[in-house]
């Protein structure tokens, strides 16, 4: 028990020295925070610059596992500016982009006009092209929207296509096209009509010409082609050659104007086309609608919660819907499969909304669309290939046809965060609808009143480049992983840091390892100025005198009484004489300066030196009974016997 007293005194002596409020037996309350911050009774900087870092880790733990820091970032660089991430791949995307051809070729062209049988249709291809796309004439405005056109040039890639020089036989499409008006012309105009083509035109007007697919995409010499260019009004000219894709090469003439992503739910999405906010071939909505995206980017839909997104390409004359149907993995990144909904290209009468494609016109069966407006008013329509999810009836007419889901059904892979499509591909066929004509030149009159596939095309993407799934593999599988470890990690760090400097503190200030020198100079400053008896004792107030403990050995009886002049026998209290101790007392006057001497020594101690700084150990030479039996008072020594009041 003896040791405890003397650690109790010293403790509280501490309190005192660096002025802190002494700790009492059964005292609640925490040790102030000075204790962690200063060290030997001066504030220490290391020690704080710790704790104020602990602090704000933790801070900045807490304030990071509710705030989406995450999603800031990724928005941030997913918005169009001229610096961001998403804006290089927009401005030139990183990715193969494949435009595939096939050509029906018909094999029996013949014995279709002059015997009546179903056209023989031979599907010859891929032709495939390589699509090299980038923004130009780029311009940002004020309402979060960016202006730009197209420049495309495709290129043939031989080794993924068939031989493109073969030749094939289709329909001649200028002259059908002539021929499919020609019932609604005046009477005189349809003889001018008949003689030219009976005259001037006689060895090209043929039903069927033998093209070669290069021929059939990026054009041909045609005299009616031609002689359209020179009269048609300005703005609704054709090009001066037939080429299904002819128009596809070089910088389109349309300006498209979208959003920025200032509004995700509208990010991506066209603003203007050509300066108009709806599209200039449909008179009514929704078919004259917009509000799609040219394919680079959509609104994330685990933002905007939509099921659809839009698509818009020139040659589709319209919008596409593609609806979301399951979601699935690409490259180990989270995508949602979305298809074109069947009531696409449904009926008029089972889905209203496609009615405004039917111009002054009977609304065309199930499957298929008109865009004539898009096509210099050819009466060409959309459907997908080989007439898939389409009536029936379109397919009875031919041999050959084949449809298949897998094969010609249209997707997109749209990873749902960040709304880029990972993979894409886009699947439409070119039908020339003819109507019978009474031309009785090459057999022009027998070429039946029928919806003739041409050729279909396959454009779209089969993944994106490396650099740019690796910013989508961030994004969206580390980063959600990885930001809430980072957040509670820096709150465990902090805090732990907090708990290792509070415990080393701790230990520091009460029961650190050098704490027995703290006990041994509180036993030296009791023995310089106090008169002390320990357990059941008596102490007595003299300035002028100094006490040593005499310890009675209980076999012989001898007293301990070296390094001592005088010694002075105490009377103890009654019931007291199993516990009998005796002080030496020293005069001060002979034997002050040997004490001082030898405190002083302690103090200049290394551990007190680290301890305490210059004032401190002069207190503690200084201090003096009153002191000393304040800390005995405040540390409750004496448990078994109670110092009578008056004693004081």
């Amino acid at each position: 028990m003896g040791h405890k007293q003397y650690l109790a005194v010293g403790q509280s002596a501490r309190n005192r020295l660096f002025g802190l409020a002494p700790r009492l037996p059964g005292d609640k309350k925490p040790l102030p925070l000075n204790m962690l911050i200063s060290q030997q009774g001066k504030i220490s900087h290391g020690r704080l610059a710790v704790i104020t870092f602990s602090i704000c880790t933790v801070v900045l733990g807490v304030i990071l596992s509710f705030v989406p820091w995450l999603d800031y970032i990724i928005f941030k660089e997913l918005k169009l500016w001229n610096g961001s991430l998403s804006y290089s791949y927009w401005q030139r995307p990183g990715v193969i982009r494949l435009t595939k051809v096939y050509i029906f070729n018909v094999t029996n062209p013949q014995g279709f006009l002059e015997n009546g049988e179903k056209p023989k249709l031979n599907e010859v291809g891929p032709f495939v092209y390589r699509e090299d796309m980038e923004k130009v004439n780029i311009k940002f405005h004020d309402n979060d929207t960016v202006s730009y056109q197209h420049n495309k040039i495709l290129r043939f890639v031989p080794e993924l296509s068939v031989d493109k020089t073969q030749k094939l036989v289709v329909p001649n499409i200028p002259l059908l096209t002539v021929t499919s008006f020609s019932n609604n012309l005046p009477t005189w105009l349809f003889n001018v009509l008949v003689t030219g083509l009976a005259i001037t035109y006689r060895d090209r007007s043929k039903p069927f010409v033998q093209i070669t697919a290069e021929e059939l995409v990026f054009g041909y010499d045609d005299p009616l082609v031609t002689l359209a260019h020179y009269f048609y009004p300005k703005g609704k000219r054709p090009n001066s050659q037939m080429g299904l894709l002819l128009a596809r090469n070089g910088t389109l003439e349309e300006v498209h104007t979208i959003n920025t992503g200032q509004r995700l739910d509208k990010f991506g999405y066209l603003d203007k086309l050509n300066g108009l906010d709806h599209l200039p071939y449909w008179r009514d909505s929704p078919c004259n609608n917009i509000k799609a995206s040219e394919g680079s980017f959509f609104p994330p839909p685990a933002t905007t919660k939509e099921k659809t997104v839009y698509v818009y390409d020139k040659d589709l004359c319209r919008i596409m819907p593609f609806t979301y149907r399951k979601d699935v993995y690409k490259d180990g990144i989270l995508t949602g499969l979305y298809t074109p909904p069947s009531s696409m290209l449904e009926n008029a009468d089972i889905n209203p909304d496609n009615k405004c494609y039917c111009q002054g016109e009977k609304c065309p069966p199930r499957g298929l669309q008109n865009i004539s407006p898009c096509q210099y008013n050819a009466p060409v329509y959309l459907s997908y290939p080989h007439f898939y999810d389409a009536e029936p009836s379109l397919l009875e007419g031919f041999e050959g046809l084949q449809p298949d889901k897998k094969k010609h059904g249209s997707y997109i892979l749209l990873q749902p965060k960040i709304g880029v499509p990972l993979e894409a591909q886009v699947r439409v066929q070119l039908n020339l609808k003819v109507d019978r004509a009474n031309i009785r030149v090459n057999d022009i009159h027998k070429f039946p009143d029928i919806m003739f596939p041409v050729m279909w095309a396959q454009e779209g993407i089969d993944g994106v480049s490396t650099s740019i799934w690796r910013w989508i593999f961030l994004g969206t599988r580390f980063g959600p992983i990885a930001a809430p470890i980072i957040s509670y990690s820096l709150i465990i760090i902090g805090l732990a840091i907090l708990i290792n400097v509070f415990i080393k503190a701790y230990k520091d200030f009460v029961v650190g390892q050098d704490s027995l020198e703290i006990v041994e100079l509180g036993r030296e400053t009791i023995r310089r100025g106090s008169t002390l008896i320990i357990n059941s004792s008596k102490i007595v107030n003299n300035k002028e005198a100094s006490y040593q403990p005499l310890y009675k050995s209980k076999k012989n009886n001898k007293t301990n009484t070296s390094n001592t002049s005088k010694t002075h026998n105490i009377t103890l209290p009654r019931g007291s004489k199993d516990k009998l101790q005796e002080l030496n007392f020293i005069n001060k006057t002979e034997n002050l300066s040997s004490s001082l001497d030898e405190l002083k020594l302690m103090l200049n101690r290394d551990f007190v030196k680290s301890h305490f700084s210059e004032a401190e150990r002069e207190s503690l030479i200084r201090s003096d009974n009153t002191f000393i039996m304040s800390e005995h008072r405040r540390s409750r020594v004496f448990q078994d016997y109670k110092i009578p009041e008056d004693y004081y």
